[in-house]
């Protein structure tokens, strides 16, 4: 094998659904790069062993997933201000023999609400979930103008308390929902993003269609599959839907960059999506 060779990864559990190994690999066919791209399952008592694996082989550099991108903030060498902001990390670079974190979660998560030109003025939002991914919704959200107030539904009280805890000092109102009220906090809700992993195994979702309003938005993070339950009520109330695999790209395009310091090539990375049946309309 050359000496060249890079290796790259994902670790999370579950880590099986992952289309990144496919994105990535195929970023690097393309561009003639000799390095590759697995998936691999860490669980979460095993996250120390397996960061002290991957230094050992010199790893060019990781993604994050559940349940990781907090924890792996404690193994790490060094963090950007955005990390520091979120708290959670969803990118690693090993950059001369140290790991540094980032989080592309960020800009992955927003940039598909600026391409279509949302205004937040006024903005209801409910974010679905308490954790990492719904910490880097806060950040992004932050950056725009206009939002009212953020709904909080998370089944872990406490945490909800910490997401609004974290809003409150980004300069945002909040507020935390109740099972019992969460549908109506949603009918009342301009923005509906779930952060959490309901749909991943084709649940039915939190949200019935009759909750969501026919001029809202609802973003599903959730990106395999790509038609979740919660979009499919989504579309049967008549809203916009913002497809998981759109963070996804976006936030592998961002991760590309760091790891490479070069634009990555966004048609083959897209194009191993959807196969030849195209985007979804």
């Amino acid at each position: 094998m050359n000496l060249n060779f890079r290796t790259y990864c994902i670790i999370g559990d579950p880590i099986d659904h992952s289309l990144s190994p496919a994105i990535y690999n195929a970023a690097f066919s393309s561009l003639g790069l000799n390095c590759s791209y697995i998936a691999f399952r860490v669980q979460e008592g095993q996250l120390k062993n397996s960061l002290d694996s991957l230094r050992a082989i010199n790893i060019g550099g990781f993604n994050v997933t559940m349940p990781h991108k907090v924890r792996v903030l404690e193994y790490v060498d060094q963090y950007d201000k955005t990390v520091e902001l979120v708290g959670a990390a969803n990118t690693i670079n090993n950059e001369d023999g140290k790991f540094c974190a980032y989080n592309t979660d960020v800009s992955g998560f927003i940039k598909p609400l600026r391409q279509r030109g949302i205004d937040f003025s006024g903005f209801e939002v409910t974010i679905l979930g308490a954790g990492g991914a719904a910490r880097a919704v806060a950040v992004a959200l932050a950056g725009e103008r206009g939002i009212a107030n953020i709904n909080i539904f998370n089944r872990n009280t406490d945490r909800s308390k910490e997401l609004a805890n974290m809003l409150k000092k980004l300069g945002l109102k909040s507020s935390i929902v109740s099972s019992d009220n969460i549908q109506n906090i949603s009918l009342k809700s301009n923005l509906i993003i779930n952060t959490t992993p309901l749909g991943m195994k084709d649940e039915q979702s939190l949200i019935k269609s009759s909750s969501i309003r026919k001029d809202a938005i609802v973003y599903d993070i959730v990106y395999k599959p790509i038609n979740t339950n919660l979009l499919e009520n989504a579309r049967m109330a008549g809203a916009k839907v913002v497809y998981g695999y759109e963070m996804l790209l976006e936030q592998a395009l961002a991760s590309f960059k760091i790891w490479f310091q070069r634009d990555p090539p966004i048609e083959p990375m897209k194009k191993v999506l959807f196969g030849k049946f195209g985007e979804p309309a």
